[in-house]
Parts: structure tokens; sequence; C-alpha cells
């Protein structure tokens, strides 16, 4: 199953929406948020409650090779172990180099953001 997922400009919004979420029955581990700042994830995960990509989602192998990819490299491979198309995680990673941030719902048929 393809993972849903949502770019934000801006905190307030992206808390807002994880609430929403909550609310229609998503459960807290299949929510996940990236971005290209880790204090800003850290952050926001604190606020929300939101889950990091960490070793349980990429598996050891990526998580090892991780340690010596770019930060760019890093994050389009946890989207391409979340579920993304190639392109689709470098795309999106583009739109985090910008400062934006990354909501990623997996494990959900029906999700509207």
């Amino acid at each position: 199953m393809k993972p849903k997922f949502k770019v934000f400009h801006n905190d307030e919004s992206l808390d807002q929406t994880i609430g929403k979420l909550r609310k229609d029955g998503v459960r807290d581990e299949d929510i996940y948020v990236l971005s290209h700042d880790n204090d800003h994830v850290r952050r926001n995960r604190k606020g929300n409650d939101a889950n990091k990509v960490g070793v349980s989602e990429t598996g050891v192998g990526t998580a090892l090779k991780n340690v010596f990819r770019s930060k760019d490299d890093k994050l389009v491979s946890k989207m391409e172990e979340m579920g993304f198309e190639t392109d689709k995680a470098e795309e999106l990673e583009e739109e985090l180099d910008k400062g934006k941030t990354l909501l990623i719902v997996a494990n959900q048929e029906k999700v509207e953001f």
C-alpha cells in the first residue's frame, strides 16, 4: 500500500492536520514527519507525537548505508523504504530543500488531508 502524504509550509497547519487524522482514527504509529532540519523534526514530533522514519521502517541495511549518505540521499532512501517511487521521493525531497515539512501517513487506504 502506497503511503499518503502532504507537504506543509508551516507547523500550525501540520499540527491541525495531525489532530484531524487522529480524530478520523489514524493511529499514531502510522503518522510520520520528515524535514531537512532535524531540530525542526524533533520539535514537531514532540509537539504532536508524530514518528520519525527510523530503522524499524527502513531496515538495518538502509540505516547503515544512510550513515555514509548525504542528507538529501538519506531522505530519498527513507521515502523509498516507506513505499514512494524514486521519482516521487526525489521530487518531494526538492520540496524539503525549500524548508517545507512532509507528513506521511502509512497503512491507511482512505485518508483525507
